[in-house]
């Protein structure tokens, strides 16, 4: 298990300096288990992954405020934080306290019905995580074999920056995975993040739509600045064909909210930073419903 046998204050052992040399196994080192033959067909749930071309978008505030608002709709909603090197889910939701273990499953913290897990439970905040490929893709596995996720609705997966190691490793555990691209409102920003909606495409995952962040700062005489321009979000959009989900404000209560465990959702869940997210959580319920699916990497409960 990831608590027993990752030792963090050792580097990972030599290897190949190629870095796809862990995603070029036909089978991942280890398969995923299953207790039964066939025990969840009826399975529904829907794997999202928040993704970026680069960092400062505020792409984890994103992550961490749409699952509450999922989990405020009435879903069961986990999450995964996959920014190995930059994990802040843990911080942003609130958790203070690591997973239990029971027998051979580790039982994610659920804070504000939001189940976490994140690589911020087995490393100190001033750890550096210095792994190559395969080390990624082995915790990744665990992540999604050793933890007892109660069949949600929906995980929402917080991606890392880019385009490397980690991405391909979900595609291949996650196949039928969407994928939201968050970028801010300037061209600059834009045409950075949509190297991720295209290695999406590259790898079939559903490019599902673009969330614009920072799009504007509301003063308090009540008027938008457009402090980082405007119109990226939707140019994306335009480009991926593909819908602009969202646009989000810059605002200090959205970002004082996540350094301080403080979700804007459940801190000001009027506020209207608030109210977009929600708006963004309900087109995801009401436009793109679920399907169901045999999803094993989740359903893992044991008798």
């Amino acid at each position: 298990m990831l608590v027993t046998m990752i030792d963090m204050n050792s580097p990972e052992e030599p290897a190949n300096t190629d870095s796809h040399e862990g995603h070029d196994h036909a089978e991942p080192e280890r398969k995923v288990p299953v207790a039964n033959p066939n025990p969840f067909t009826n399975s529904s749930t829907r794997v999202i992954a928040i993704a970026s071309g680069k960092g400062g978008v505020g792409k984890s505030s994103i992550t961490t405020n749409l699952a509450i608002a999922l989990a405020q709709a009435g879903k069961r909603v986990a999450a995964v934080d996959a920014d190995v090197w930059g994990f802040s889910m843990p911080r942003m939701l609130g958790v203070d306290r690591p997973p239990d273990v029971e027998g051979e499953k580790i039982i994610p913290p659920i804070k504000h019905d939001v189940a976490l897990i994140s690589m911020g439970y087995f490393a100190r905040e001033d750890q550096p995580i210095m792994w190559r490929g395969p080390m990624l893709h082995k915790a990744l596995e665990q992540f999604l074999t050793d933890v007892e996720w109660n069949n949600p609705e929906y995980l929402l997966v917080d991606m890392p920056p880019g385009t490397g190691d980690i991405s391909l490793s979900i595609a291949q555990f996650l196949p039928r995975s969407e994928l939201i691209v968050v970028t801010t409102p300037q061209i600059a920003a834009q045409s950075v993040a949509q190297r991720a909606a295209f290695m999406a495409k590259s790898v079939d995952l559903t490019l599902t739509g673009v969330i614009e962040n920072m799009s504007y700062f509301l003063g308090d005489d009540g008027k938008k600045y457009e402090i980082f321009g405007s119109g990226g979000g939707q140019a994306l959009a335009d480009k991926l064909e593909v819908p602009l989900l969202g646009q989000v404000p810059l605002l200090t209560q959205l970002r004082e909210g996540s350094d301080m465990g403080q979700p804007i959702m459940v801190s000001d869940p009027d506020n209207v930073a608030s109210l977009a997210i929600k708006q963004i959580a309900q087109t995801l319920i009401d436009t793109y419903k679920p399907t169901k699916k045999y999803r094993k990497e989740l359903n893992l409960i044991s008798d």
